[in-house]
């Protein structure tokens, strides 16, 4: 039973920041605007929201600290977003140019500031995990549930399935969401009708970027006690997980949990007895994630029915 307690907890620990990630993606994607930055965008949420821990540990701890973080990776990843907007929106760049910049821009000043800010130039900003919940109260009482998900857990997992529930009510219940789908399948439509493409479209991005600056913060906080300006490629994993999700949100839940439970194959094979026992190499296990990704994407690549207009920039007047 403990086994199984510490799997289900690790494929949450894997799986929400994926959800999340994922769930920006749809809203940009949905929108009429690909963003393969997402990568970029969880690192420059990781880093500030972490280098904030790092210099405020000594007065500030717990659920107090890890808020005021969640507040500064949304916003980092607002702000970070701002520049593929104009690009893919007012300036009709390349959007998977635009999105690959910002995705080698990231890493590379995470790591600079890192080191100008440090002693000895060290690039790794360390921090102590003040965060986990031991147990949730009344709820973490509850027989075999209790321990699956209120105890030791995080804030940020509850707070992605809220992310969850709005994401679903904003995209099909609110006169939002119907605008931003239509700008994404018809913006030509939407456009005759009164709707502000361009100003959809920004919203949609922004959104995005402040759910992947939040992704990398809840990525980083329950699987490590230091960040190295890096996200393990999470970003792309998550595009991944849109796309087998099929830009819907329910979806993107159960694609999320799958990788979720690859990448805890990979990270825990070794406490976990018929897979510890077996002779199959570490390294086999270590590119579990990246195979399944690769087997799903091709059998669901067919099938996939992405929003017509993405991708697609949006002139004014044009048919």
């Amino acid at each position: 039973m403990n086994i199984l307690f510490l799997v289900v907890q690790q494929t949450m620990f894997f799986s929400i920041p994926l959800l999340i990630v994922a769930l920006g993606g749809v809203f940009t994607e949905r929108g009429g605007v690909t963003n393969i930055a997402l990568d970029g965008m969880m690192i420059m949420g990781a880093f500030t929201s972490i280098l904030f821990i790092n210099k405020m540990g000594n007065t500030m701890s717990g659920q107090t600290l890890l808020i005021v973080a969640i507040v500064i990776a949304v916003v980092t990843g607002m702000i970070f977003s701002l520049p593929h907007c104009y690009a893919s929106i007012n300036m009709k760049a390349d959007q998977i140019i635009s999105g690959t910049a910002l995705n080698m821009f990231a890493p590379a000043f995470a790591i600079y500031v890192a080191r100008m800010i440090q002693d000895r130039g060290v690039q790794q900003i360390t921090f102590l995990n003040t965060f986990r919940i031991q147990s949730v109260p009344v709820l973490g009482d509850i027989p075999i549930i209790g321990g699956l998900f209120f105890r030791n857990a995080y804030i940020t997992t509850y707070i992605g399935i809220i992310i969850l529930v709005i994401s679903v009510i904003v995209l099909y219940r609110t006169r939002f969401g119907l605008r931003l789908r239509a700008c994404g399948e018809h913006p030509h439509a939407a456009d005759s009708v009164g709707i502000n493409v361009y100003r959809m479209r920004y919203a949609g991005i922004i959104i995005s970027g402040a759910l992947a600056g939040l992704g990398g913060l809840v990525f980083v906080v329950p699987t490590s006690t230091q960040f190295n300006a890096t996200v393990s490629g999470y970003g792309f994993l998550a595009l991944a997980v849109m796309i087998f999700g099929q830009w819907k949100p329910l979806r993107v839940l159960f694609a999320a949990f799958f990788f979720g439970l690859m990448k805890t194959i990979a990270s825990a094979y070794s406490v976990i007895p018929f897979l510890a026992t077996s002779s199959i190499p570490s390294d086999i296990y270590k590119m579990v994630p990246f195979i399944a990704t690769l087997i799903v994407l091709a059998f669901s690549s067919k099938s996939s029915q992405a929003p017509k207009a993405i991708a697609v920039p949006y002139e004014k007047g044009s048919r």
